[in-house]
């Protein structure tokens, strides 16, 4: 037993209540750390994080808290909504309630993006709508109209010639075949050709209509299928830690993302000290250089492209970039908010 540990029986042997609150309190905010810590948002099973808090030679042995198993425990979390608990047949998960305002400004950042971005997609949906409309408009031909059948007098007669049409233009055919003798069937052809060439052409508008129509219409797939991410860390961007739970010294400080271990977590390296820490991506912000610097999108449907920065406008707090890498090399992308985007080291 280690000197500690002898420590801790010896005290609560003389007040056993006071001292029980005391290591319950203790127990709770180093188990609570190492979750945030390690774990930051994630769902994780109850037993993981435990088994990693007893690893440690001065942890507070649970025999001496208040809660007899770490079931009761883990409940006790949920119903302090210190933590989102849930029971499956696996046994109980557990998943931090970050409550750090900077963690909470930021997520209401990311909802507002979300909602804008919804927004976005429902103008498209209305433009193309109105397009598809517009073509299907265009194409529609002018409706017959029907009057009724008036008489002015009743003792008039109503006669109809159905065959007056025919005749008379088998009596014009007639006139020009002998008019133009031999060489009759031959303009009759050419009139037809220059018919069903000009029917082509009409044809041929119709589709390449229909095919830009298509595109917009594919592209708009493309870029649902290429919907925003919940994770945002890529290695060599530069990033700032905003969370003030490590102190001054690397609060609101620079750093690189040398490693991103499971899509949320980043290995960073301090570019004033050359420390190296382990931070969930909660707890960093994207970093917005000055015009004419690199940088990487991020998410959206640009996610990976680097680019270089061309303008800022912060009253939309987005900005403006021209694609540096890929086969959209050269594109221009406006409104990419400050969220999407960060310095590349």
């Amino acid at each position: 037993m280690s000197e500690s540990h002898q420590r801790q029986l010896l005290l609560a042997s003389e007040n056993p209540q006071q001292f029980m609150d005391y290591f319950s309190e203790e127990f709770r905010n180093d188990f609570l750390e190492l979750l945030r810590r390690r774990f930051g948002t994630k769902r994780v099973h109850n037993n993981i994080v435990y088994n990693e808090y007893i690893s440690h030679r001065e942890h507070i042995h649970m025999n001496a808290t208040q809660w007899e198993t770490l079931t009761d425990f883990t409940k006790w979390l949920g119903r302090e909504g210190l933590c989102k608990v849930d029971e499956t047949p696996k046994g109980w998960y557990i998943q931090y309630i970050d409550r750090d305002p900077e963690t909470i400004r930021r997520q209401q950042e990311q909802e507002r993006k979300k909602k804008q971005d919804l927004d976005d997609e429902e103008k498209t949906a209305k433009f193309i709508e109105q397009q598809v409309r517009r073509g299907l408009e265009g194409k529609e031909l002018e409706k017959p109209v029907y009057t009724e059948l008036n008489r002015e007098n009743e003792e008039e007669k109503v006669t109809f010639n159905l065959n007056k049409g025919a005749s008379t233009s088998i009596a014009a055919s007639s006139k020009t075949s002998s008019v133009l003798g031999p060489n009759a069937l031959k303009v009759v052809e050419g009139a037809v050709k220059r018919k069903e060439s000009a029917h082509s052409s009409g044809q041929s508008k119709e589709k390449k209509k229909k095919s830009a129509l298509d595109e917009i219409m594919e592209l708009e797939e493309e870029k649902k299928r290429t919907s925003r991410r919940d994770y945002w860390l890529q290695p060599e961007i530069i990033v700032k830690i905003v969370t003030k739970k490590l102190g001054e010294k690397y609060h609101k400080k620079k750093a690189v993302v040398k490693e991103v271990i499971d899509k949320y977590t980043a290995v960073v390296k301090m570019i004033d000290s050359g420390d190296k820490l382990k931070l969930d991506q909660t707890h960093l912000e994207t970093v917005i250089p000055a015009p004419g610097k690199k940088v990487m999108v991020l998410n959206g449907g640009y996610r990976g492209n680097e680019g270089i920065l061309e303008s800022i406008n912060e009253k939309r707090f987005s900005a403006t970039i021209i694609i540096d890498s890929g086969p959209l090399k050269g594109r221009r992308v406006e409104d990419i908010q400050y969220e999407d985007i960060s310095k590349l080291a």
